[in-house]
Order: structure tokens, then C-alpha cells, then sequence
């Protein structure tokens, strides 16, 4: 290896203070300013499993080509140390320059900087069909929820659930969506059993449709792309939660279904975020309701968690400590 050339390697497996070389994809650039006035760029990179965000202060040497040059969308090769600081991972640049078509050879993949599901998006579409086949009676609600799975496959095998937040990675919304969905065929069986006298029962088929459900907003709600995913224009003046129940509505014409049934599916998406300041007009008001809220929020807040812990943050923003 020539003295000027550095191993290349995965941002994901760089330990702190290792120098290498790597492919990144930049995802951020910000103009901010520090509390004394002083303009810096907060910029972020990532390969296909670890992003990491950092200044470029206004001293550094690479602030006017970070202010010229840099892209967010576009991918780098980068010679970098990376730190694991009180703020996180940080990388400290040494050299930086737009990938060329040459770097293939050292291994440049775009796909490597893209972050995606861990599962094959297939897989985890032909599971969701299959819960909502075994788990919802025949009839009108199920034909509603398969209709609707069918018409937006391709979206859903390549959606992200979010901008920045939980499952923010192509496939994303599809991984969550199912996980939601297990966690509440699972809920849904353990209170009915539990509670054998509710009046009415218990809609087990109501709290799976529901579960798959929930977010079918998002496919209008998000444009996903190489850096992630953006809002789009209804999804910024509407949001996922109505757009989901358009959604619904637009389905039911289609395939029809008893008005009482859709009303409160309409109920179980319009309330799985509970409150108003999470998006949600109204609060769950019947058990359906409540078992696809909680289910969805456990696996919303424990991916954070799990990607706060594995991106060695030392704070949890989604539960506010250490």
C-alpha cells in the first residue's frame, strides 16, 4: 500500500480515534450560528448503518468548500478520524472529495451508504398480507386492508416510517408496520382471553386492520430518496393521520364495508398517536383503539432506543435521560 493510502472501511465499524478512509453519503448541511454569533455548518454523513452528525466551524479549513461545494444528497470519499464524544459520534476530516467513477474499483456501492431494513421487504409484505388473511374475518374490512396493501406494494417495500425519527431507513415503514401489527394480533389475543365477558367483545379483526393500517398515511405523507425521506406538500399541510383516513374512505368505495365497521377504523387510525400535539385529533376512545395505539408506541420509542444505544449517544431524546 503506497504511504499516502489508508484502508477503506465501513463508517458503521470505525472505533473511536480510528483513521481510515470511507464512502459516505452526505445527508445534512445547515448554516447555524453559536450563541456568541458565530456562523458555522452543521453537516451530517452516513453509510448504510451509521450516521453521524458535527460543525464544520467557521476557523476550520474546510468551511468555504463545505459553504461552496458540499451537497447534501450526494456521495464523498472521505479520510476521517471518528470520535466518540460527549456529543456523539463526530468525524474529524482530513481529506474530502465528490466519489468518482473510479472509486467502484475500491469498492464504492451507492447501496453501501443507503440506509435500508435489515428484512427483505417481500418477505415482510407476503407476512403482512398473511396476518391481515388469518386475523380478519372475510368480508368487507379485510378486503378493504388487502386492497389497499396491493395498490401501494411498491411504495411500501421502499417507504421510510419517518424523516429523522423511528425506522428513518428505505423499508422502514414496512418493518414497523408489521411490527406493530405482530405486537397487536398478540394484545389482541391476550385481552380477549383475559377479559372473555367485555360487552361487546373484543374486534380482534378490528385491531389488526387497524394496526395495518395506521400509518398508510405516509405513502402520501413521504417522498423517499437516496438521503432520506422528505415531506411532501399535502403530507406538510395535512399529515399521515388524515391522509390515512382519505385513504380508508377512498378504499371503501371501492370495495364497500358496513359504515359502523369503518367508522371505527377511521376512530383506531385518526387516534394511534393519543394526543393532540403528536398529531392525533382525538384520543382512542373504544379497546380496539387503545391496544393499536400502545402497540405502535412500544415499537416506535424501542427502535429509538435500541438505535440511541447502538449509535452510542449518550442521551435518549425520546426518553428525556441518560
Amino acid at each position: 500500500m503506497p504511504p499516502s493510502a489508508m484502508p477503506v472501511v465501513a463508517l458503521s465499524e470505525m472505533v473511536s480515534d480510528q483513521e481510515a478512509d470511507l464512502f459516505v453519503l452526505m445527508t445534512l448541511k445547515e448554516q447555524l450560528t453559536t450563541r456568541d454569533g458565530k456562523p458555522y455548518f452543521k453537516v451530517g454523513f452516513r453509510d448504510a448503518r451509521r450516521e453521524v452528525t458535527f460543525p464544520i466551524w467557521g476557523n476550520s479549513p474546510f468551511a468555504i468548500d463545505c459553504r461552496d461545494h458540499w451537497t447534501p444528497g450526494k456521495f464523498y470519499k472521505v479520510r476521517a478520524v471518528y470520535r466518540e464524544s460527549n456529543y456523539g459520534p463526530q468525524l474529524d476530516i482530513r481529506k474530502i472529495r465528490e466519489v468518482v467513477g473510479a472509486d467502484r474499483e475500491d469498492g464504492f456501492d451507492p447501496a453501501m451508504c443507503c440506509a435500508s431494513s435489515r428484512f427483505d421487504g417481500a418477505t415482510m409484505f407476503a407476512e403482512l398480507t398473511g396476518i391481515a388473511e388469518a386475523h380478519i374475518p372475510a368480508g368487507g374490512l379485510r378486503d378493504l386492508v388487502v386492497v389497499l396493501l396491493q395498490k401501494h406494494r411498491e411504495t411500501l417495500l421502499e417507504a421510510f416510517a419517518a424523516r429523522r425519527h423511528h425506522h428513518a431507513f428505505a423499508g422502514g415503514l414496512l418493518e414497523h408496520v408489521l411490527s406493530v401489527t405482530r405486537n397487536a394480533v398478540f394484545l389482541a389475543d391476550r385481552y380477549a382471553d383475559y377479559y372473555p365477558d367485555m360487552t361487546p367483545p373484543l374486534d380482534k379483526g378490528l385491531v389488526v386492520a387497524g394496526a395495518i393500517l395506521h400509518d398508510i398515511g405516509k405513502v402520501r405523507e413521504l417522498d423517499s430518496g437516496p438521503t432520506g425521506a422528505e415531506y411532501t406538500t399535502i403530507g406538510q399541510l395535512i399529515g399521515h393521520i388524515l391522509l390515512g383516513r382519505d385513504l380508508v374512505r377512498e378504499a371503501a368505495v371501492e370495495v364497500g364495508i358496513d359504515p359502523d365497521q369503518l367508522l371505527r377504523l377511521e376512530h383506531v387510525i385518526i387516534s394511534h398517536q393519543r394526543l393532540p400535539e403528536w398529531g392525533s385529533p382525538k384520543p382512542p376512545m373504544i379497546p380496539e383503539a387503545v391496544l393499536v395505539h400502545y402497540a405502535d408506541d412500544i415499537d416506535a420509542k424501542f427502535h429509538q432506543v435500541v438505535a440511541e444505544i447502538s449509535e452510542g449517544k449518550p442521551f435518549s431524546r425520546v426518553m428525556g435521560r441518560r
